[in-house]
């Protein structure tokens, strides 16, 4: 049985699709499940009794017919253990702030490289996030301006809340490994405690979890 990460492509632009495609099918770790033009033909495939079972679905939001944030909950309904990363042009505040609402755990923009793609994609699959710098930032600065509604019952330690920080500024696990000088399944290991005490599924959702219950605390922007 194979190992490598399924991973399902949802675009509208062929050119963009046939590259993203090219990069998937030429990385040893992963597989296409699929590529689409339309919402409505990927949605079909992933009906029952299709076999397809994505582990990762990347996804565009500005689709023909049916839009990409409309599309996200029908995936996870039709593949409830696939995870979406959203890959688009948009980095307007209201879609990051619903597509991360909806489920995805992940937004990258299209002027991410191929590797960021491809190592978002990794980070996901381990249990991260795929959040470019500028989308990290927005998270950020939204939730400075909410106020922390009740502490968690388990206190995060001092490195969990390190790796939490450091999630929350859009860092990759392998980055959060060689900023903090660990292994990647040490960080790993900590990300997935830190889920099991906020109660959450994936890092967008915990990084607004942490600033709602005040365990990250924001930081006045410098004079």
């Amino acid at each position: 049985m194979s190992s490598n990460i399924k991973v399902m492509l949802i675009e509208d632009h062929a050119g963009y699709r046939e590259t993203v495609t090219s990069a998937l099918e030429q990385t040893a770790d992963m597989e296409l499940a699929g590529s689409f033009g339309t919402a409505e033909v990927a949605l079909r495939s992933l009906q029952p009794p299709s076999e397809i079972a994505p582990d990762i679905v990347l996804l565009d939001l500005k689709l023909p017919g049916m839009q990409g944030l409309e599309m996200i909950r029908w995936i996870l309904d039709y593949a409830p253990t696939a995870e979406i990363i959203v890959l688009t042009q948009s980095d307007k505040d209201t879609q990051v702030r619903r597509a991360l609402n909806e489920g995805a755990s992940g937004y990258l923009l299209k002027s991410s490289t191929l590797n960021q793609i491809l190592d978002g994609i990794r980070n996901v699959v381990s249990g991260g996030s795929a959040l470019t710098p500028e989308i990290a930032r927005y998270l950020m600065n939204q939730l400075r301006n909410q106020p922390a509604v009740q502490t968690i019952g388990k206190a995060l330690s001092e490195r969990e809340t390190e790796v939490l920080i450091l999630l929350s500024e859009g860092l990759l696990q392998k980055e959060i490994a060689q900023r903090l000088g660990v292994s990647i399944t040490t960080v790993a290991y900590h990300i997935k405690h830190i889920y099991e005490k906020l109660d959450v599924a994936n890092a967008p959702a915990a990084i607004g979890e942490a600033y709602r219950k005040g365990v990250l605390k924001p930081t006045q922007p410098e004079k």
